[in-house]
């Protein structure tokens, strides 16, 4: 396969791209000379922007294409198609496996488009080779092994996402002005999830800050964007130290570093949580639908605490058994007390 020009389509969600992002490293060190782009939607372009192992980033506008009406959209479109013929790749690596970027990688033209044979809505139809790779594997797991397939070593280095030293000072001053002293270390929260059937109730999440801060003293670092600021006032309003609230005031560079500053994180299965385990942040994490051996932080140091009911993992957006007793009961399971302990021997293992 020739690597020259190599795109890799992974545009989302924040989670998603970061587990890609060994693939990358792994190109990258057998192949420093070649030429790599990555195609992303504009709402994740943040995270990857100055990666050092990209050469360009190609960003589209979901947001904008959906509004099928409005000839801005079909321009998008347009534009997007003739961007990535212009661009001669001779390889294609579609992470994504579903319809739609099946077929950025066919409008590539290019001669070897690698992608999974087990993707969704037929995606499998635009590749020239397709890479079996069962989905019970964890997301990294899979991603790596198709890299092997096309001859890629896996790879050494661990430091995937890096952090500039400038975004980390401009997030340590932030913190001091919002109260933290210099160099102080702080347990970064990120208790919102999409799903409703990910969200660990916020008043455990206050319940967890109070038991860190009484063994230990440290304090807590809300993070989020604009749907995490509900959940992050609740748990503002039941801790009895009030954390330091960065909801919807950071860029996602200034969230990774935020991340990468941390001595631990708490979390749901989010977004935030493969973040830490890429910038070698412990998390303990609560889970309920999903399957933590698919989805849960990749590598070692970190703590997973899941009560597993009858139906889980359902992967389902809503719960099965909503408005009964048993209404969410894979997370509500879960005690504060035992993410508690979780939380503070990771923080004194790393202290």
């Amino acid at each position: 396969m020739n690597f020259d020009r190599t795109l890799i389509i992974k545009p989302s969600s924040l989670g998603d791209i970061v587990q890609a992002l060994p693939v990358l490293t792994a190109l990258k060190e057998a192949h420093p000379e070649a030429h790599v782009e990555w195609l992303v939607f504009h709402s994740f372009a943040g995270v990857l922007a100055g990666h050092p192992r990209i050469d360009d980033l190609i960003v589209f506008n979901r947001d904008r294409a959906r509004q099928f009406w409005n000839p801005l959209a079909w321009a998008e479109v347009l534009t997007l198609r003739r961007t990535l013929r212009r661009k001669r790749f001779t390889a294609v690596l579609d992470l994504q496996g579903l319809f739609r970027s099946g077929q950025f990688t066919l409008w590539t033209g290019a001669p070897d488009r690698v992608g999974f044979a087990e993707a969704r809505e037929l995606a499998s139809r635009f590749y020239t080779d397709k890479v079996s790779a069962p989905r019970q594997m964890h997301a990294v797991d899979r991603y790596l092994l198709l890299a092997r397939h096309i001859g890629l070593a896996d790879p050494k280095s661990k430091n995937h996402l890096p952090v500039a030293a400038q975004t980390r000072e401009t997030v340590r001053r932030r913190l001091i002005q919002r109260g933290l002293a210099p160099n102080e270390p702080f347990v970064v929260v990120s208790a919102h999830a999409r799903w409703e059937t990910k969200q660990w109730p916020p008043e455990r999440f206050a319940e967890v800050l109070n038991h860190l801060h009484v063994a230990t003293g440290a304090r807590g670092v809300l993070v989020g964007g604009r749907a995490a600021a509900a959940v992050n006032r609740a748990i503002g309003r039941a801790a009895s130290v009030k954390p330091i609230d960065l909801v919807n005031h950071t860029t996602l560079k200034e969230l990774v570093a935020v991340i990468a500053e941390a001595r631990a994180m708490v979390t749901n299965d989010s977004g935030p949580m493969h973040v830490a385990a890429a910038v070698g942040t412990p998390v303990v994490a609560v889970f309920g639908p999903t399957d933590p051996g698919r989805t849960g932080p990749y590598g070692p140091g970190h703590h997973v605490l899941a009560k597993r009911a009858a139906c889980s993992p359902c992967f389902r957006r809503r719960c099965p058994y909503a408005g009964g007793p048993q209404a969410l009961c894979c997370l509500t399971n879960v005690p504060a007390d035992e993410v508690a302990r979780g939380l503070v021997e990771v923080w004194k293992a790393r202290g």
